[in-house]
């Protein structure tokens, strides 16, 4: 890519200049190359993608659902076929390597096709009525307009596991991407809109916080859906709640790999270094705590410095690279003052822990993949997310105090457990209190069949995928259906 990609907010079926200020995407591997500019949203754009939102509500949801259906399963082609020039773009814009971007892409092709064939699955439900000549069914209806905000880290996976199932489920979208990634959500909006979907049933507006800030307090918005940090999740989720309207927040997630002494110790070693450091460590799934039995802990935590410190790091988009930059500047600084602390702290490095001095990894927005082994008193590494390439590692003496520092967090997103001991994985099911649990994989990993979301302070509202997602948007109507007495 030579020339930046002109970008554009999509409104009413039209790609249309913003009137809010310049927005600049540039490369976290090369920060002087422009990848997208163009003009964000403003209010005047908001409130015409808002009413045109509404305005086609009505129609949209009265489309039978195999049409609805038939339209994401187009885009899923659409982007399905672009899979390797956008995962391309992908890398260059977010920063994972060229592997996880096209894989990203075809992920969210995926979705796309699942919930393009929910028409084809139960639509409600009919119970029986203690009264003669009469059935009870529970039908479900759309919410209205969903206000959709979206990360950075999955710039088009997340956005299509939110807007998939808001659309056919019969909503509308007014959505708002992260501002560091807005050329992959271009991408997507021009696969639906491709694929068919009616003008103002989808509604991108590319902009910084204020943009999301506006899309939650905006009186036509009827719910919102969100993922991001847990501060910004809390403030939404009071917001909806003083506004009365649903709110759906996955937020933070400081998620534990234990290893215990009978694991496949190779097995193990592999999936902890996937779940820590792919996507360099970017993921609200990632695992950033590790617990390890004293029997197997020195053997076990110097295997992993060796791997860490062999990581291939560099420019995402050349062949061989295993983890590329984090996604800006400010996440660098963020995530070595963390690093920096936690040595302050006691923690000692089995590997990374300094920043890159010369070359392209420094000029980059590159972090070294990071092993801290903390001491007792846990330093705040242990239960703060910095949202990089760090992995802090602790000892525990017996299964039980392992299960115990797994449960040690506020939050409780999706644990990894590495055993063979059938009765010990048992434990760990009652135990370990996570949305998601990992038996001999990583921590990270999510697929669209199946409920995905967090206990604890990880999320709020209804979980996501699958068919949870359709507690989140969709009501029920309980319906007491009866007629009369038949004419002869």
């Amino acid at each position: 890519m030579t020339t930046p990609v002109q970008l554009h907010n999509f409104v009413e079926g039209q790609w249309l200049d913003g009137a809010d200020g310049t927005i600049v995407s540039t490369s976290p591997a090369e920060p002087e190359l422009v990848v997208a500019e163009g003009r964000m949203a403003g209010t005047a754009e908001l409130d015409r993608a808002v009413a045109a939102a509404a305005r086609v509500k009505r129609e949209w949801a009265r489309t039978p659902a195999h049409e609805r259906g038939a339209i994401l399963v187009r885009a899923a082609g659409l982007v399905e076929n672009a899979a390797q020039e956008w995962g391309a773009e992908l890398a260059l814009e977010e920063g994972k390597t060229k592997p996880e971007g096209i894989g990203e892409v075809l992920r969210a092709a995926q979705i796309l096709r699942y919930y393009g064939n929910d028409a084809d699955r139960d639509a409600g439900e009919m119970f029986s009525s203690p009264r003669r000549g009469e059935r009870i069914l529970v039908t479900r209806k759309p919410l209205g307009v969903v206000g959709v905000i979206t990360p950075f880290n999955f710039p088009i996976a997340i956005p299509a596991w939110k807007i998939a199932p808001a659309l056919t489920y019969g909503n509308t979208v007014v959505w708002k991407p992260a501002s560091t990634v807005p050329l992959l959500a271009m991408r997507l909006a021009q696969a639906l809109a491709d694929a068919g979907l009616p003008d103002g049933v989808l509604n991108l507006l590319i902009g910084g916080g204020a943009v999301g800030n506006r899309i939650v307090e905006h009186p036509g918005i009827d719910a919102v859906t969100f993922t991001g940090s847990t501060g910004v999740g809390r403030k939404i989720a009071a917001a909806g709640a003083a506004r009365g309207v649903p709110v759906q927040a996955e937020m933070g997630g400081k998620n534990a790999a234990v290893v215990l002494g009978d694991a496949d110790l190779d097995l193990a070693a592999e999936q902890v270094m996937f779940g820590a450091f792919r996507s360099a460590g970017q993921k609200c799934t990632a695992t950033s705590r590790l617990i390890v039995t004293d029997d197997i802990a020195d053997d076990f935590v110097a295997e992993l410095g060796k791997r860490a410190s062999a990581l291939n790091v560099g420019n995402p988009l050349h062949d061989g690279i295993e983890m590329g930059p984090v996604v800006n500047a400010a996440a660098r600084t963020s995530i070595q003052a963390g690093i920096d602390r936690a040595l302050d702290q006691g923690a000692r490095p089995i590997a990374g822990g300094q920043p890159y001095s010369d070359g392209a990894l420094a000029a980059g927005y590159f972090v070294p993949p990071t092993i801290l082994e903390l001491p007792s008193q846990s330093p705040d590494v242990w239960r703060e997310e910095l949202f990089g390439p760090v992995l802090a590692v602790r000892r525990a003496a017996s299964v039980d105090e392992a299960f115990a520092l797994a449960n040690d967090s506020e939050f409780g997103l999706s644990a990894a457990i590495f055993t063979q001991d059938l009765t010990r994985t048992l434990d760990a099911i009652d135990d370990i209190d996570v949305g998601i649990l990992h038996i001999n994989s990583e921590s990270a990993g999510a697929d669209p069949h199946v409920p995905f979301g967090g206990a604890k302070k990880s999320g709020y509202g209804p979980k996501e995928q699958g068919r949870s997602a359709r507690e989140f948007f969709t009501h029920t109507t309980t319906v007491y259906l009866r007629g009369g007495e038949a004419r002869k």
